[in-house]
């Protein structure tokens, strides 16, 4: 009887945190299909709670204001973009081409869209630009990390490496916001990868072409 008693509370705190876990990724998302459809400026934590089916009250439960969950919304958009890349980096082929077209098809997902509304808010609204900036400099460093990991032959170039990720991460989320715009014919699409990947071929040490003898 004792043992039969003492089990419940065992269990009940696994229950109530899964549960309590997945109301926030209800919530979460929620955030991120507002962000998508309406704009950072025009999402409302009613509307958030309208759109996750959940009371006000259910929010203020789990975030104690919208600042609170904006941060939540923007650490679960980087994980979501280190889980993909961790994805490709279980399987055997780490060629540059690869990785250019995986990181390209993250940034033609609604989560980018969510991304870069909020990062273009920030630049007009301090509260939101103090929650985004360590975020991004955290995700830009672990991010780095794991690539690192993959490419071997850049150990002893980190500075080369550091040069092929940002101009990767720059033109295709530039590419990714300019078809968004219309601001590209999505006709340039293929062979701006194409060149994407040649660039960064010719920074990789062991690919780097030979200078041509004098």
């Amino acid at each position: 009887m004792a043992q039969r008693s003492a089990l419940p509370p065992r269990i009940a705190p696994t229950l109530k945190s899964l549960k309590s876990a997945q109301t926030r990724a209800k919530m979460i998302e929620a955030t991120i299909s507002c962000i998508v459809l309406r704009g950072y400026a025009n999402t409302t934590t009613p509307m958030v709670a309208a759109e996750a089916r959940l009371s006000r009250g259910a929010m203020l439960h789990h975030f104690e204001n919208g600042a609170g969950l904006i941060k939540a919304v923007i650490v679960e958009l980087h994980e979501e973009r280190l889980r993909a890349f961790l994805r490709e980096a279980e399987t055997d082929n780490h060629d540059t081409a690869t990785l250019v077209r995986s990181y390209w098809k993250q940034v033609q997902k609604p989560a980018f869209i969510a991304f870069h509304e909020l990062v273009m808010a920030a630049r007009s609204n301090a509260d939101l630009a103090r929650i985004l900036k360590p975020l991004q400099i955290e995700f830009r460093e672990r991010f780095n990390q794991q690539a690192v990991q993959l490419f071997p032959a850049w150990h002893a170039d980190r500075r080369g490496f550091d040069l092929a990720m940002a101009l990767s991460q720059t033109m295709l989320e530039g590419m990714a916001i300019q078809i968004l715009t219309g601001a590209i014919d999505s006709a340039m699409v293929e062979p701006l990868l194409t060149q994407l990947e040649q660039q960064i071929r010719d920074l990789t040490p062991g690919l780097r072409p030979k200078p041509a003898a004098s």
